[in-house]
């Protein structure tokens, strides 16, 4: 590879001997591999049925699995949310925070997901989970894929870190800043990484990781933990970075872990655990369970619940702007907030009730009317064409082995296609 100088420079005068094997590193492939997602199934159910050879364990990520596929994201089981392509070293940083269920959780900078999928997982839908993303686009992705992977419990925002930290001071037990950086552990994937690469970047980045995690440390709440990660190798980002949060706001610094691509099988990646030992664990205003003017949306949701899944669940619901979501109890409410998505999203009401995507992929398992396709009858489905079905006519839930991708509506013995066109194949894969 055509590395910048400056860069090997660098690498060189801090690995000394390590650096020729870390130099050869560079001529092996890539790294791939998945992570099961276990709010659908257990990782031994997935190695049972897994569409792709599976290889040993992550290390440090018990679910998940090196593989040699180039495209697993093309596979129908994606589509289903049974698991999340991630690079295996981005999976060290999340398992660091130990989150339990029940816990109030912040991803400060989610962005796409992967990180905060695992932390969902953690908590199996109990607790409150925050994941934020500034830049409202890359919270849309964000959103999609927590949605695919039928998280329940997640709130997502589109703010700024100094906007969080003034509605949720002391307010997280744990916190995950995985930090926009430079990039190093990124060159093999992304040729960009390289090109963006200087000197001057890095400064810029540490300084901008500097204020990003003051603005966490007044988030974290007496007791809490906070994981600080990259996916880059210099130190002003990773270990003097890390040295100098816990100086400046009195946490304890318990653990640095930095994953080298010579050293171990990933790309690379540091991570750092923080504890703040004393403090106060404030509460948040969690706010109406409706909004005004709801009343008659949520009477039609109440109906909808009742014929496709057979009874109501008895979840809050919060409306806003005409959309309807399923909340945990407890979870804050942050109008005024930019804000993506809370809790399930159920659908729409405009005078009539039309289910969403991310409640088919949250409950679509529980639908008394479920149409179970063969593997190419699914991609057919994938592709945004209609299906041939005898159904009763209305609403279904379409899936594949059991597990939903999303709905259908019955009309005369044909299923019309409600795939979203975001969550369609052509999206997704091109």
């Amino acid at each position: 590879m055509n590395l910048p100088s400056q860069f090997l420079g660098r690498m060189r005068d801090s690995l000394k001997g390590d650096y020729p094997a870390f130099l050869r590193s560079y001529d092996d492939p890539p790294r791939r591999a998945v992570r099961v997602n276990t709010l659908k199934l257990s990782a031994e159910e997935f190695e049972r049925i897994a569409p792709f050879p599976l290889g040993e364990r992550v290390p440090w990520e018990p679910r998940g699995f090196y593989i040699g596929q180039e495209k697993a994201g093309a596979d129908v089981y994606h589509f289903a949310g049974l698991f999340y392509s991630q690079e295996p070293s981005a999976m060290c940083a999340a398992p660091m925070l130990g989150v339990r269920a029940g816990e109030r959780v912040l991803d400060l900078c989610a962005a796409p997901g992967g990180k905060t999928g695992q932390l969902a997982a953690d908590m199996g839908g109990s607790g409150v989970l925050v994941a934020n993303e500034p830049d409202f686009g890359r919270a849309e992705i964000l959103s999609r894929n927590l949605e695919r992977l039928g998280v329940r419990n997640c709130t997502v925002t589109a703010a700024r870190p100094e906007q969080l930290a003034a509605r949720f001071p002391a307010y997280f037990d744990k916190i995950l800043v995985d930090a926009p950086c430079s990039g190093e552990g990124m060159f093999k994937k992304e040729a960009e990484a390289v090109l963006h690469w200087s000197e001057r970047n890095v400064a810029l980045c540490a300084a901008r990781q500097r204020e990003i995690l003051d603005e966490a440390a007044k988030m974290l709440a007496g007791g809490g933990r906070l994981v600080y990660s990259t996916c880059t190798f210099s130190e002003e980002e990773d270990e003097r970075q890390a040295e100098s949060f816990a100086a400046r706001h009195g946490l304890k610094l318990i653990a640095m872990k930095k994953l080298l691509p010579h050293e171990a099988a990933g790309e690379g990646h540091f991570a750092a655990l923080f504890e703040r030992e004393d403090g106060e664990r404030r509460a948040f205003e969690a706010g109406r369970a409706e909004s005004g003017g709801s009343k008659e949306g949520v009477r039609a949701y109440r109906a909808f619940e009742r014929e496709t899944f057979g009874a109501e669940s008895g979840e809050k619901i919060v409306v806003r702007g005409g959309r309807l979501f399923a909340v945990p109890d407890g979870t804050p409410l942050l109008f005024g907030l930019p804000l993506r998505g809370t809790g399930v999203e159920l659908g729409t009401f405009d005078g009539r009730f039309k289910p969403s995507h991310a409640l088919a992929m949250a409950r679509g398992g529980e639908a008394a009317r479920f149409l179970s396709l063969t593997r190419a009858e699914a991609e057919v489905y994938l592709r945004g064409e209609t299906l041939a079905a005898d159904l009763p006519d209305g609403w279904c839930v379409v899936g594949v082995d059991g597990f939903p991708l999303g709905w259908g509506k019955a009309v005369r013995g044909t299923v019309k296609n409600h795939l979203p066109k975001g969550a369609r194949r052509m999206a997704q894969t091109g």
